[in-house]
């Protein structure tokens, strides 16, 4: 096949791709700026009093703000996956004629890898334009003449290239994973059975990320561990615990599905109760990077609750000892640069929640439009267009819930591993007399408070999380009153 014919049918299609191709191209350019933003700041080297921003200033605090805009970045990655996915039944069924037509598994392949790539490095391109474009742009000073962002930084080359390519790829071979199915039969007739649902081994992921990461904080409270080693342990322990609760959702999924079908009265719980169980994993790959930001946001918040403990017992100390005039000891620094670098955290996690919503948003209006001759069908039979909304909604939600409240759970158990009580004093200390050598011992007083589970912190973030989801859920059920014409029983 030669080029010119692979780049015409790579562009083909309806409505669909082209919006397939606009999103996708969106959603890699949105990815892209995240990812270089991420590599500008890692760029800048040694003490930058240049920058406003503390967090810009101190090289030890850079790698955490990097680490914040690739998980901005990770939802972005998943929207575009679930963007590729929009259109998919109409594209396979283009492709499958292709197949009937004379075209090899390899060209199928082909040029299904050309549509994704092709429209992810447009947008991979766009973004590296938008974020040369906002380094002049956003090129700010403040009174004392210091940058507000990091515009005097620019990545080496050899860092822009791969972010700018690494896009596309995982793109394309998304892409030729969709056309698997294809590659089998160009009929469609791809026939799958399951036996049983999905076990609950997820739970024993949760378990080893919970050890991973509880071995190197409890290590350095006696001896002192390899900063490499401890930091690998540590990010071991969150992605194996994010993993479980991720894969989770597949039994969460089932279990729910088989309890609406088992209790539900209605026929919107049993409809959606047998679409659980035919599907679980469905609620694994769209819910993903929300459940991803729900584990970091507790996470982040129990952190929050145990710097607050931490400030809270010294100063308590201070008053125990008198000293009121600030030459008592304290935590460190200034709690407001704390809680304001945690507040900027909580915004990074907001946006990536809002980003997710959006790819469950994609993934709801695909998959009802993949199903719409099947809805068509239950509507002509005089099921009301309402009926089929709530089954929906209650296919959501009935796995979302548990997954939400064991994110929080599980992030707000990481921030505990690192501490549950704080101990301030409670030593003896030598006072001098008159100068002399002599001293008298004084034992200095104890100080010690739990740090608590911040319920209301949590219940803000999971019922934010679950507004989100609910207003992308609202959105996507206007596709399906178009999917329920009648029109859509046509066959072709």
């Amino acid at each position: 096949m030669s080029p010119a014919t692979l780049s015409r049918l790579a562009v083909a299609g309806n409505r669909t791709d082209v919006l397939r191709t606009v999103l996708t191209a969106l959603s890699s350019g949105l990815a892209v700026v995240a990812l270089l933003a991420a590599a500008t700041v890692i760029s800048i080297t040694g003490w930058a009093d240049r920058y406003s921003n503390p967090l810009l200033v101190e090289d030890g605090l850079r790698p955490g703000v990097m680490a914040t805009l690739v998980l901005v970045s990770l939802p972005v990655l998943a929207l575009a996956g679930q963007c590729i996915r929009l259109g998919a039944p109409a594209r396979d069924r283009r492709l499958a004629a292709l197949r009937l037509a004379g075209a090899t598994p390899r060209e199928s392949v082909l040029i299904a890898t050309a549509e994704t790539a092709v429209a992810s490095l447009l947008g991979s391109v766009l973004g590296l334009v938008a974020y040369l474009i906002g380094r002049e742009v956003l090129t700010r000073r403040d009174a004392l003449g210091r940058l507000l962002l990091p515009t005097d930084v620019l990545p080496h080359p050899a860092a822009i290239v791969p972010i700018v390519l690494v896009v596309p790829l995982l793109a394309a071979l998304i892409g030729a994973l969709l056309m698997r199915r294809v590659i089998v039969t160009p009929l469609g007739v791809v026939r799958r059975t399951r036996d049983r649902g999905p076990r609950p081994w997820p739970g024993l992921l949760i378990a080893a990320g919970l050890v991973l990461f509880g071995i190197p904080v409890s290590w350095e409270r006696v001896h002192t561990m390899p900063r490499a080693l401890f930091y690998s342990l540590l990010t071991a322990g969150v992605v194996l615990t994010m993993a479980g609760v991720v894969l989770g959702t597949g039994w969460i999924s089932h279990t729910a599905g088989r309890l609406l079908r088992r209790y539900g009265r209605g026929p919107a719980t049993l409809l959606a109760g047998q679409r659980l169980i035919t599907d679980p994993w469905n609620g694994s790959r769209t819910m993903a990077g929300l459940l991803a930001a729900v584990i970091v946001g507790a996470g982040v918040l129990g952190y929050r609750a145990n710097l607050a403990t931490t400030f809270r017992a010294y100063d308590l100390f201070n008053q125990a000892m008198g000293e009121r005039d600030g030459s008592g000891i304290s935590a460190g620094d200034e709690p407001g640069f704390y809680f304001g670098a945690i507040r900027l955290i909580m915004i990074a996690i907001a946006v990536s929640a809002a980003v997710a919503a959006a790819g469950v948003l994609v993934a709801l209006a695909e998959s009802i439009v993949a199903r719409r001759r099947t809805f068509a069908a239950l509507t002509a039979t005089g099921v009301p267009r309402r009926t089929l909304a709530a089954a929906v909604l209650w296919q959501t939600l009935a796995p979302l819930v548990p997954a939400i409240l064991l994110g929080l759970a599980v992030g707000n158990a990481l921030a505990r591993l690192i501490e549950t009580r704080v101990t301030v004093g409670g030593y003896e200390t030598c006072i001098g007399e008159d100068g002399t050598t002599a001293c008298v011992s004084q034992v200095v007083p104890r100080i010690e408070l739990a740090v608590p589970i911040p319920w209301a912190h949590l219940s803000l973030l999971g019922g934010g999380v679950l507004l989100t989801v609910l207003v992308a859920v609202g959105a996507g059920l206007l596709v399906l009153r178009s999917s329920t014409d009648l029109e859509e029983l046509r066959a072709g």
